[in-house]
């Protein structure tokens, strides 16, 4: 899957990133890609993250230690926990649908392979 797929699922794996550690944004793009999500797009991550913020599930501060720039760092709410048990909900849901699509696909092409094969058993040689 590229990230554009999985970008209307930014908002629970951010918010999951975060519960498991407060982080900054490049700090973040990194776990994305090591959870799968390879592709997506800093300024897009920004923009969830901004509106996460504004939606009181984050908050941040700038952090100054260390060498390098200042960086915003990003922390859960009691907010952002229950938003991401609701998303939890959500995928477990999604998740049912995805694995009977699944399920059914396989099926079928199962079927498929098994017709091919009995056609092919039974043309004369």
């Amino acid at each position: 899957m590229d990230g554009r797929e999985l970008r209307g699922l930014l908002h629970p794996f951010l918010l999951l990133l975060i519960f498991e550690r407060p982080a900054h944004g490049y700090d973040l793009i990194d776990r994305l890609r090591a959870m799968g999500v390879p592709d997506v797009e800093p300024g897009h991550v920004y923009r969830v993250l901004r509106g996460l913020e504004r939606d009181r599930s984050l908050i941040s501060m700038w952090e100054t230690t260390g060498a390098g720039p200042a960086r915003r760092c990003y922390e859960l709410t009691a907010k952002g926990r229950d938003d991401l048990r609701s998303w939890t909900v959500r995928l477990a849901q999604l998740d049912q649908v995805i694995g009977t699509c699944l399920r059914r696909t396989a099926g079928l092409f199962d079927g498929a392979r098994a017709g091919r094969a009995e056609r092919y058993a039974a043309t004369p040689r």
